[in-house]
């Protein structure tokens, strides 16, 4: 079969109340990415980090796999050129041009090649079909992985774990991912991970304030580029400025009278 028809999303975006649900939907083709697919999966990030009405995100693959990695023949000369060009108000799928301010939880199953582990390694938190499949094969085709996997892979399972997996391009499956930390839990098939990812997504934009996630992410993000000591100097000022939000009252309301917060983002 030849690529989707134009009229057909190359990667599908639906909105569940407060979450920004992003499919890739290449399935015949086992969401082998294409231009179009970058450019559409950057258009969707950039959705989820600019609408204020947004408060976390699931990235998640329609069909048998995830992805098989990028579509060579789509994109090579585009590689070969050192470049990829968001579309305008996208952003990196691999979040590569900044620090992001809302979460994402990705749901993978069948086959996780390549850019595709770097997909889950730019997301928060990460769950994993029992049969999936994984394999960091940039090296095996004269290059190397340039999605973020040679800094974030170490950082998440150790040096011996990722270097025994990204200098060998060998497969590894799911238990392994689980045991080094690529992935936070398993379940039983594709469905039930997607369904687990979006459960997930859907407690932290339901049950926690928006900006509070925000400014989890932002101290984590300076403590990891700038030191912890960087993160320590803003950790009262931020927790005061939330204090100071109708949400921070909300709160301290919510707990006063023993029930969920209702939190506005505000």
């Amino acid at each position: 079969m030849g690529p989707s028809p134009a009229s057909t999303p190359a990667v599908t975006v639906e909105r569940d109340g407060h979450v920004l649900l992003m499919g890739l939907n290449r399935p015949a083709k086992r969401n082998a990415f294409t231009k179009r697919m970058l450019s559409e999966l950057s258009a969707a990030y950039g959705l989820l980090e600019s609408d204020d009405d947004l408060w976390c995100g699931v990235l998640f693959a329609h069909g048998d796999h995830f992805t098989g990695g990028l579509d060579m023949l789509d994109v090579g000369a585009e590689l070969a050129s050192g470049r990829f060009d968001a579309p305008e108000g996208g952003r990196d799928p691999w979040r590569l041009d900044g620090p992001w301010s809302k979460p994402v939880v990705a749901a993978a199953h069948g086959w996780v090649m390549t850019l595709g582990i770097e997909l889950l390694l730019a997301a928060d938190i990460r769950v994993a079909a029992h049969d999936t499949r994984f394999a960091q094969y940039e090296i095996r085709r004269g290059i190397y992985p340039f999605g973020g996997a040679t800094f974030r892979f170490p950082q998440q399972a150790g040096w011996g774990s990722a270097m025994r997996w990204i200098l060998t391009g060998e497969e590894f499956d799911a238990a392994e991912a689980h045991r080094i930390g690529l992935v936070q839990e398993l379940a039983a098939d594709g469905a039930a991970a997607i369904a687990r990812a979006t459960e997930i997504a859907t407690l932290i934009a339901g049950k926690c304030a928006p900006l509070g996630v925000r400014t989890v992410l932002a101290s984590a993000h300076l403590a990891r580029e700038h030191g912890e000591s960087a993160a320590i100097e803003r950790l009262r000022p931020d927790v005061a400025r939330l204090f100071s939000t109708a949400d921070g009252a909300e709160g301290i309301h919510s707990f006063i009278e023993r029930r969920d917060a209702a939190f506005t983002g505000r």
